[in-house]
């Protein structure tokens, strides 16, 4: 079949996924597993074939992703039962002062936002943005907008959270580059997009707290486990995984203290030792019974089921592209293009996530697209994890109207569709922008 056949299929599978998702409102997950049995047949790929393909595009994509989500869904349910989030909201709020909570709470949002859902965390705080748009008769807006970029911008950039973990395995780049990267891009975005830009729409926008919303405060400090405790838990698998990078870097193969670092930061052993931990100290220490964290745990796979089967689909949809030769041709076209590969990677996520809303999608068809340029052109290390943090940069900019989360802050900050446009859909671009800005700056001394 000639490569002009194969581009013409894959772009079909492509809009044909697009308009799945958005007019039909199909689930992505089977949306993705039709568009890549069209793709397969299409291309003339032998029907059973095709099965195979899907077989093995869903088993090697799941033998990592769903360990690895499902062991950060448990580690952050039970930071969010025990009261962690809340732990270190109010501790950060006393450390910096009055007139520096929204820098408090673009932190605590980026803390929270590395081991628990967006959403999650987000309802968790709320309550807290709500107490304090109360006392001080500010628009909410002061306070939610540092909280919201914390929050986004370290549930789409730094690993265990499943986007960036979806998008390192698609594309086979290792975490610790990924956490690294994303680390030294996120910061900025949430400082820019969240206590400078919060300030400055706060005066453009009084909101105040919706009728309908309860602001009760739970008064008890003694119920909430300690600050250091909840610092050291959040850092114990990033330290890990980062250490296991560093080795790589640092020792020579053979090296028994890269070997250790190299066991221990696997990140299904870094999650696992982290799980355990919380489990422990803010479970067993605080009086949970062995049987209340059981169902704790079971409950934090409800939602992380729905990811893993997503990210499933997205490695059968790479996997078909392979295997039918479309990711050559279309590796082979992206690699003659001017656009550099980590603004093709930002541009493609871009308008995925502009056209359908979701993130997950457009991480996971970026990525499945992105895989076989990146196989080809023989990147890896460094430049493998900036990559990443440009595809999830382009998957969280411009939430508008598509996406479900506009909606939540819609409703919890009780806005106009125009006003949710001008600060939540500006905010979210300011952050992808300024991520993607620094690390294609950094691509430049790297690639």
């Amino acid at each position: 079949m000639s490569e002009y056949t194969l581009i013409i299929a894959a772009a079909a599978g492509i809009s044909l996924l697009l308009f799945l998702v958005i007019r039909t409102k199909l689930h992505a997950f089977v949306a993705l597993l039709l568009v890549s049995l069209f793709v397969g047949i299409a291309t003339g790929m032998p029907l059973n074939e095709v099965v195979q393909s899907i077989q093995t595009g869903m088993g090697e994509t799941l033998g990592f992703v769903a360990v690895v989500v499902g062991l950060g869904a448990m580690f952050g349910q039970m930071m969010e039962i025990s009261g962690g989030a809340e732990r270190l909201t109010r501790t950060l709020i006393k450390k910096f002062g009055p007139e520096k909570v929204p820098w408090a709470l673009g932190v605590t949002g980026f803390l929270v936002g590395i081991p628990i859902f967006f959403d999650v965390g987000f309802i968790i705080l709320i309550p807290i943005v709500y107490r304090l748009a109360k006392k001080t008769g500010r628009s909410l807006l002061h306070y939610a907008i540092p909280l919201f970029a914390g929050l986004s911008v370290a549930h789409s950039f730094i690993p265990p959270t499943p986007g960036p973990i979806i998008v390192a395995n698609l594309i086979g780049a290792d975490l610790g580059w990924v956490i690294l990267f994303g680390t030294i891009a996120g910061i900025p975005a949430m400082i820019i997009a969240g206590p400078l830009f919060g300030k400055y729409i706060a005066k453009k926008i009084h909101v105040s707290i919706p009728n309908y919303m309860d602001t009760e405060e739970i008064e008890d400090d003694q119920e909430l486990p300690s600050f250091g405790l909840i610092v050291t838990i959040i850092l114990v698998p990033l330290v890990l995984i980062l250490l296991n990078t560093f080795s790589t870097v640092i020792f020579p193969e053979g090296n028994i203290i890269r070997t250790i670092c190299t066991f221990l930061g696997h990140p299904f052993v870094a999650l696992l030792i982290s799980t355990l931990l919380v489990f422990y100290l803010l479970g067993v220490k605080n009086g949970y019974s062995n049987q209340e964290i059981q169902a704790i745990a079971s409950k934090s796979l409800e939602p992380a089921g729905m990811i893993i089967l997503v990210t499933g689909a997205g490695g059968i949809f790479k996997q078909v592209l392979i295997d039918t030769g479309v990711g050559r041709v279309l590796a082979d076209t992206m690699a003659t293009s001017p656009l550099p590969p980590i603004f093709l990677a930002f541009l493609i996520a871009s308008i995925i996530r502009i056209a359908q809303g979701s993130a997950t999608v457009a991480m996971v068809t970026a990525a499945s697209l992105m895989s076989p340029l990146t196989s080809t052109l023989g990147f890896e290390g460094p430049v493998l994890g900036l990559i990443v943090i440009s595809i999830a940069a382009g998957a969280t900019i411009a939430s508008h109207v598509n996406d479900s989360g506009f909606w939540l802050i819609n409703r919890y900050l009780g806005l106009d569709v125009k006003d949710t446009l001008r600060s939540w859909t500006v905010m979210e671009t300011i952050g992808s922008l300024i991520a993607f800005s620094i690390v294609f700056i950094i691509s430049w001394f790297i690639t």
